[in-house]
Parts: C-alpha cells; structure tokens; sequence
C-alpha cells in the first residue's frame, strides 16, 4: 500500500495522456501534428522548459468541451487514489484555454464535475489552484482574475507558471494583491529555471505561502535559513527537473540535501504524463536515486499534509494515516 501523500503541484493539463489526447483529438475534430500515440511519447523529449511548453500548449488544443476537462480531471484522479494521494491541489491554467476560444466557464465547469465529489468517489480531497502565465500581460491575468470571480468558491488560490526566464514575480504584484482582496491565497513558481532571487521575490512582493520548485535556493544560503525559520514550503518535481535538464539526472538531485538543511520540501508530479512519472514513480525515484531513509520519506508525507491549504481537522486525520504508515 503506497504512503497516504498530498499532492500540491500538479498541472492537470500536464496530465494529458497521449492515449488521451488521440480520442480526444477525434471526437473534438482536433488536429495532432503526430501519426500515433507512439509517435507523440517520442515527441516528450526537450532540451529545457521552453520546448516542453511549445508541445504542452500545442496538445491543449484538445480540450474543447466540458466534457473534456472532466474526463482528464477524472483520469488523473484515479491514478492519484491509486497511488496513495489523500489530497490534491491541482492547477489550472485558464489562459491556455480562453485564448483559443473557450470560455473560462466550460473550462471550471467541466474540472469542477469531477473533482466536487472526488473525495465520495475516489478517496480524493482536492482544491482548485487558478494560476497565470507569466509570460503573458498583467492585464491578461486581471483579466482572468476578473472572470474567475463568479466561481471563487471553487478556487482556493492563485499560481503562477510557465516560462520563468525573463518574467520576474515582480510584474504581477498587481494581480496578487487584487486576488488577496478576493480572499484567494497564494503561491507562485519560483526558482526553477530562475534565480533564487526569484523566490524571495515571490515571497516579499506577491506575499506568497509556498513556492513551487525553489531548487535554486541553494544558492543563497541566507535564504535558505529564512525559509528554515518561517517554514516556508517547497513543491519540488524532481523527474520534471531531470527532464527539463535544471538537473542532469536524479543522482545529482538537491532534495536530500534540502531535507538535511531542514527545509518544508515536498514532492510532487508537476506535469506527469510528459516527464515519465505521477508521484509515485517521483517518490520511488528519489528514494532510489538519493538513497532516502523512512525518516526522509516520513518527513516528505508529514511535510506534503502540513504544506496544504486543507483545514486543520482534516490535516490531522491524514497526518494521523502517516504516523500509522510503516516506512
């Protein structure tokens, strides 16, 4: 039986199965640049992140309806109950989708038909994390902000994602603060393929409680300590950085070290159907690649619980199932 684990950086449109998106490619009218699904799991090798979005933002064109979104939603969802996920924070990227044309409402709607009894029938608490592309405008995302806000009771936060480089936290502090008038909390990418410069910037000006990724605070030693002190959590997606050669391979990777500083680090998926791995496969890797002890694993399963936005009975009752684990 896998570790009861939160899962809090997880993409659900980086959950798009190749399998996936040829049936719904055809049942859509859609049209895919490849000749087969063996064909497009080739296609899931890329130099660094940027080659990895082209193909990412190229597959969305498949999600068209309701219908599609609550099927992904759903696919994704049996696969985290299988391996052992309590509780999911999943993000969205709604840009990727208004911008062809689908209304932000057939987007929500449709993840929101499987995740609002996800726990009934997949054993699955889950929260909804809306995030912006950072490479777009400022007033895309308030824009964004702005159509979200008939449907607050289903989003818990706002993100931040895509290509870091070049597109400092800074440029949304707007938007941030705006989405905590709206009472949304907040996390942001940082410290991926950008400076560690980039985290502390995400916590100073957007007031964020987490980062996603943050392997480059390593760097900065002070930070490091700051983010020791305030308990400041960490999504980290060790096949992802692997994949898109932040890390050379999963030998190299800087997790152990991050748990020995006694940093809040996490483990997460990130976009699991293009980087080889759900959480699972992430946690086996690591243990396997860093030589992890159950103490290692213990902390990852406490720390995934303790990082989340669930309320506190419920963080308890899971926390309770990792206590009962044996590691």
């Amino acid at each position: 039986m896998p570790v009861p684990k939160a899962e809090l950086h997880l993409h659900i449109e980086g959950t798009l199965e190749p399998e996936l998106a040829f049936a719904l490619a055809e049942r859509n009218g859609a049209e895919l640049p490849f000749a087969s699904v063996d064909e497009l799991h080739h296609a899931y090798r890329f130099e660094d992140l940027q080659s990895f979005l082209d193909l990412y933002y190229r597959l969305t064109d498949v999600l068209r309806v309701e219908r599609d979104f609550t099927e992904l939603a759903e696919a994704y969802l049996v696969r985290a109950s299988a391996a052992g996920v309590r509780h999911a924070e999943i993000f969205f990227d709604p840009q990727a989708h208004t911008a062809r044309g689908v209304p932000f409402a057939t987007v929500i709607d449709g993840l929101w038909a499987a995740l609002r009894d996800s726990e009934q029938r997949y054993g699955v608490t889950t929260k909804l994390i809306m995030c912006f592309l950072r490479d777009l405008s400022v007033e895309s995302a308030l824009e964004t902000l702005s159509a979200a806000e008939p449907y607050l009771d289903r989003i818990v936060a706002v993100g931040l994602d895509s290509a870091e480089v070049g597109h400092p936290p800074a440029k949304f502090a707007a938007v941030y603060e705006r989405a905590r008038e709206l009472g949304l909390r907040a996390v942001a990418h940082a410290g991926e393929e950008g400076p560690a410069s980039y985290v502390a910037e995400a916590l100073d000006v957007l007031r964020v409680e987490r980062i996603d990724h943050g392997i480059r605070v390593l760097e900065d030693p002070e930070l490091v300590a700051r983010l020791v002190r305030e308990r400041i959590p960490l999504t980290v997606c060790p096949f992802s950085n692997v994949r898109l050669r932040v890390i050379d391979k999963l030998t190299d990777h800087p997790l152990r070290r991050m748990l020995d500083l006694g940093l809040v680090a996490t483990v997460n998926s990130d976009d699991p159907a293009y980087f080889g791995g759900y959480v699972q496969e992430n946690l086996d890797g690591v243990r396997d690649a860093l030589n992890l002890t159950a103490d290692h694993l213990r902390t990852l399963a406490r720390n995934s619980f303790e990082a989340s936005f669930i309320d506190e009975p419920t963080r308890a009752r899971y926390l309770g199932e990792v206590d009962a684990y044996h590691f």
